[in-house]
C-alpha cells in the first residue's frame, strides 16, 4: 500500500477534492486535520524545504488574519512568518500531501495526480462540476 499523508481542512473544498482524488486511486491516506493538529515549527521548517519554495508562498491570505498582521511586508523575515502561521495555524495553506513521489501543495486540487504513483480508478468531477478525472481514470486537461 502507498504510504499518503494530507494536511487537510476539511472546510476547504480545494482539500476535499484532493483527498478524494487520493482516494480515487485507492489509498486511503493519513489525514492530519492541521488546524486541530498543527505540524511543530521544525515539521513545517522541513515541509517548505522539501516542497523547495518560499516561506511566503504557503501563508494563505484569504479568510485569515494575513492582512492585519501586515505579512505582506517585505521587510518581514522567513522566521516571522513563520512566527505567524505557528500562532494561527490558518495562515498555512493547504492541502499538503507527501507521497513517495514528492510532496506538493495540491492548489489546485489536481496536482495531487503529479505525486500519485497509483492510477485514478475511475471519473473525477471536483465539487464545483469540473471533470478532471475520466470514465477510464486517465486526466482531462482544460
Amino acid at each position: 500500500m502507498t504510504r499518503v499523508t494530507i494536511y487537510h481542512n476539511p472546510d476547504c473544498g480545494t482539500s476535499r477534492n484532493t483527498l478524494a482524488l487520493i482516494r480515487n486511486s485507492g489509498i486511503e491516506p493519513e489525514v492530519i486535520e492541521y488546524l486541530k493538529t498543527p505540524p511543530t515549527r521544525e515539521k513545517l521548517v522541513e515541509l517548505i524545504g522539501r516542497m523547495d519554495i518560499p516561506v511566503r508562498d504557503l501563508l494563505r491570505q484569504k479568510g485569515t488574519p494575513y492582512a492585519e498582521l501586515a505579512l505582506d511586508n517585505p521587510a518581514l523575515t522567513d522566521d516571522q512568518r513563520l512566527d505567524a502561521m505557528m500562532a494561527h495555524p490558518i495562515l498555512i495553506n493547504r492541502p499538503i500531501v507527501i507521497t513517495p513521489l514528492g510532496i506538493l501543495l495540491c492548489r489546485p486540487s489536481e496536482r495531487v495526480l503529479d505525486i500519485l504513483s497509483d492510477p485514478q480508478r475511475g471519473a473525477f468531477t471536483k465539487e464545483d462540476g469540473e471533470k478532471v478525472v475520466g470514465e477510464h481514470g486517465e486526466r482531462i486537461f482544460p
